[in-house]
């Protein structure tokens, strides 16, 4: 097993042995529970599909609702598809917590980034912009957005203002600095994509060995 999903908690501060300050995050992936096995027999590739959290019956589609039912498990949240070495190691039904992970291992987490709206070109792209001073009127402005004569058109990839944010970020190499199992909850170095109580999907990091010829 190398991923889970988990929940965006608060953002705080750990010590290390010699006192040293290290920003985390906490992530809550207590509530992850096995749903359905992908084999290699029928599907060609070994995956468990994975849910978590508990999902209104409203707001669940009919066709979920039947998988669910025929899985024995309640509607979850989130359902995402987990590729294992082997799914024969797991069961329906079968809760999954911290212990799939251990401390120091390097992860990859996945979420989306919280929506800022429309949002200008300096906080969008990170603009230098004008002068802000001496009546110039240019400080946070667009300005030119291409030539007039020729092509006579903005060219492609032109940054400009527009909507901000809401966006899939993996944001990768983090390390796991603590684990909480009897509260399901880890904590990952340095900040994550979403805003607290997002879903978020963590995945561990695999080191491949290359051998010289």
């Amino acid at each position: 097993m190398i991923a889970l999903i988990g929940q965006k908690g608060n953002m705080t501060q750990l010590y290390t042995e010699r006192g040293v300050v290290v920003p985390a995050t906490e992530v809550k992936v207590g509530e992850c529970v096995v749903v359905g096995k992908r084999t290699l027999e029928r599907n060609g590739y070994e995956a468990l599909q994975v849910g978590f959290g508990a999902a209104s019956k409203r707001k669940s589609q009919k066709p979920l609702l039947g998988f669910y039912k025929k899985a024995g498990v309640p509607p979850a949240r989130s359902l995402q598809e987990i590729k294992v070495d082997k799914s024969a190691d797991y069961q329906v039904g079968q809760k999954l917590g911290v212990d799939v992970f251990a401390l120091g291992d390097v992860v990859h987490v996945t979420g989306i980034t919280r929506g800022r709206g429309f949002a200008g070109g300096m906080r969008r792209w990170g603009w230098h912009g004008g002068p802000g001073s001496h009546g110039s009127m240019f400080s946070r402005r667009v300005g030119s957005i291409g030539s007039g004569t020729s092509p006579g058109r903005p060219l492609k990839g032109r940054t400009m203002a527009g909507h901000y944010g809401v966006e899939q970020v993996t944001i990768r190499n983090l390390s796991i600095v603590k684990l909480e199992p009897e509260k399901g909850v880890l904590y990952v170095n340095g900040a994550i994509p979403g805003h607290r109580g997002a879903v978020v999907f963590i995945q561990k990091k695999i080191v491949s060995i290359r051998k010289r010829a």
